[in-house]
This record gives C-alpha cells, sequence and structure tokens, in this order.
C-alpha cells in the first residue's frame, strides 16, 4: 500500500527511506549467480526471474536439485534467503515460488492429473487476470478455487466472464502455459518518483526533489552503460490528478547536467494549480555507445561532463550518497 496510506493506520509506525542503489547491488549479485546456472533468464523486478533449466541438467541435476543448488549459493555469498518453484512452464512456477515464503522451495508436478490436483485447492484470485472485482464476480456465482473453475465448461465460464477470458482462465486452471522464457529483456527507460509525506505547495522544494531524481536516474543510466534520448516529467496532484510531460534530448545523453537541464525546462512550464503529492523524473529510448550518433560537432564539454558524473558515481558508491552533493542541495 502507499506510504501515505500505512502512515494512517499506523502513526507510530518507523517508515525508513529506500536504499535503490545498495537493492540495486544486491540484486545483481544474485543475478550473477542465477546465470552461473543457465542463460536463459527472464528477469521480472529486482529480486525475481524465470530461468529455463532444460539445457543445464546433465551439468547440475535435474530441476528441484538446480533449484536447492541456486538457494545454497544465495545463502551462503549474500546471507539471504530465496524461494523457489520448479514447474514445467512460467505460470506454473510463479504460482509454485509464492507459495511457501520466504525460504521455501515447492515442485509442481509434471503430469496433467497432478497439475490439476496441485492447483485445485488454490484460490482462485492466483490466477493471472483475476482481480479483485473479476475475483469477486466469480465468488458471487460460487467460483471459490481453482478447482471450482476447473470443474465449469467453457460454456458456463463464457457466460460468466466473456469468450476471450473463459478460454485464458480455462488454460490456466488446466496450467497450461506455452510462453517461452525471454532471456535479459533489454531496458527501455529508467525513471524515479517520489511521494511527499504532505502535499507541497513549495515550487524550490518539488524542484530540489526533482533533482535528487535526476541524479539517481543519471547513475542508474551510467550503470546500464546506457544513453537516454528523451525524458519524462511526472506531476501527481493532491487529489491524484496526473501529468506527464516529456521531451526529446538534442543528442543521446547520460550526465546529470543535460539531463537536469532538461528536467527543469519540463518543470518551469508547469504552473502548480495544486500541491504536489508526487514528482517523478524518466529517461527513455535507451541506446548504447554503439548506436549513439554524435553530431559532427559535438559540443565538447559532453565528454568531460560524463567522467566527472562517472568520478561523482564512484565517490558516492564508496563513501555513501551525501559524501558528494551538487551546489545548492540541502
Amino acid at each position: 500500500m502507499p506510504s501515505r496510506t500505512a502512515g494512517k493506520l499506523c502513526p507510530k509506525g518507523a517508515f525508513l527511506p529506500p536504499r535503490m542503489r545498495h537493492y540495486a547491488a544486491v540484486s545483481a549479485q544474485i543475478f550473477a549467480i542465477l546465470e552461473r546456472f543457465t542463460p536463459l533468464l527472464e528477469p521480472l523486478s529486482l529480486d525475481e526471474a524465470f530461468l529455463d533449466v532444460t539445457g543445464a541438467q546433465r551439468i547440475f541435476g535435474d530441476g528441484p536439485e538446480i533449484a536447492r543448488k541456486i538457494r545454497a549459493a544465495i545463502q551462503a555469498e549474500t546471507g539471504l534467503t530465496a524461494s523457489a518453484g520448479v514447474a514445467p512452464n512460467k505460470f506454473l512456477a510463479k504460482i509454485a515460488s509464492d507459495l511457501h515464503k520466504p525460504d521455501g522451495l515447492t515442485v509442481v508436478p509434471n503430469d496433467p492429473a497432478g497439475i490439476r490436483a496441485f492447483l485445485a485447492p488454490l484460490p482462485v484470485g492466483r490466477l493471472w487476470g483475476v482481480g479483485d472485482v473479476m475475483r469477486a464476480r466469480l465468488e458471487a456465482k460460487g467460483i471459490q478455487t481453482i478447482g471450482d473453475l476447473q470443474r465449469l465448461s467453457l460454456a458456463e465460464l463464457t457466460s460468466l466472464v466473456g469468450k476471450g477470458s473463459a478460454v485464458f482462465f480455462k488454460e490456466l486452471a488446466e496450467g497450461r502455459d506455452d510462453r517461452e522464457v525471454e532471456p535479459q529483456r533489454q531496458e527501455l527507460s529508467v525513471s524515479r518518483e517520489h511521494t511527499f509525506d504532505t502535499d507541497v505547495r513549495d515550487r524550490d522544494e518539488v524542484e530540489r526533489v526533482l533533482a535528487g531524481l535526476v541524479d539517481d536516474v543519471g547513475r542508474s543510466l551510467r550503470r546500464l552503460q546506457k544513453f537516454a534520448t528523451g525524458v519524462q516529467l511526472k506531476l501527481r496532484w493532491q487529489g491524484f490528478e496526473t501529468i506527464t510531460r516529456q521531451k526529446k534530448l538534442p543528442r543521446p545523453g547520460a550526465d546529470d547536467f543535460v539531463l537536469l537541464t532538461a528536467a527543469r525546462e519540463l518543470f518551469a512550464r508547469e504552473k502548480l494549480i495544486k500541491p504536489v503529492r508526487l514528482v517523478g523524473f524518466g529517461v527513455h529510448g535507451l541506446v548504447s555507445e554503439a548506436g549513439r550518433q554524435l553530431a559532427l560537432f559535438e559540443d565538447p564539454g559532453t565528454r568531460k561532463r560524463e567522467r566527472v558524473c562517472r568520478t561523482v558515481d564512484a565517490i558516492r558508491e564508496k563513501f555513501g550518497d551525501h559524501s558528494i552533493r551538487r551546489g545548492g542541495s540541502k
């Protein structure tokens, strides 16, 4: 839930700022471990991924044995526990990995009858695409579990949810999912957001936070060794009305000076019509060095600014985020 909501429910709670750079560093450790076992790795988030280990079994053992080895390596090298689901496809593996957290290992049967039996007692809300509204509609008709849905004919289910959804849900209820693992989907954008504890009317305060978000996005870009071709500003007003504004950069860039200039230009065009609840900044259209087409008469300061930013990154990595700051920051 949003921290604002949690704060109202638990006013004496201790709320700590996230450490995204630290999380990203540990995530890189974990993904390096996963890559030892298979190159067929599809990241879902900082701490979750699909792995296709079909071709690795001659070296590392069967699926459950590989899962045990991965979990042991993560524990030994990072001190963290990890949950895993071993299954014939992505849908079943995802469900299995969630069943016995934390530090759980769940193995799904391979045969159709065993798969049906595994899914049958689970709440119908476990199916992908069954959100709160759909779950309430199904439960109102007595469909509480996946087993209840398995027993419906396609025609019966179609009358409740429509043909397209009915076919999709029946496939999942039987444990069928033919999607392949998609290795290392290319990062197409990077963004950061900040929700204020109380809605802010002070333009300078919003811009100060925006500058910090630009710094974070810039560090992530340089860590990915990518360059942005466009930037985006996001503002959410009191009342949750949200606007986004975009700008194309004159040439692909990854230095904080260029990114901050573009962010300030977008922000300067917007009147703060209401108190600001959230501000966000992102970059998109990422390209690599090889795909970066620089102008014939490149700004001679471009490379120098990038070197400065990478030096600042290194200092912050070693001495902490607050060891070196932008002039004028608090």
